[in-house]
């Protein structure tokens, strides 16, 4: 399933969101939608492998090894055609 950038109107103006986190807003739809753009292909940019640590729902903290290369499928759904 891929990783969708959702453009939708936002704390007074446009933004993108990804599940339920907002980007910070953009003063017009033309820019929320090319940002989302932008945020959409860096995501599918590889880099180093490395390991990395992180925090579980119930509190522990867990480390494991990610692969450089291993980047989600993106997409970007615009929800205000026409805006």
């Amino acid at each position: 399933m891929p990783l969708t950038y959702q453009i939708g109107e936002h704390d007074g103006g446009y933004a993108y969101r990804v599940n339920d986190v907002w980007s910070e807003p953009f003063p017009d739809h033309a820019t929320a939608l090319a940002a989302a753009k932008a945020a959409s292909l860096r995501q599918q940019l590889g880099g180093e492998d490395a390991d990395i640590s992180f925090e579980t729902v119930d509190g522990q903290w867990q480390t494991e090894h990610v692969s450089g290369g291993d980047r989600p499928e993106t997409r970007v759904v615009d929800t205000i055609p026409n805006a």
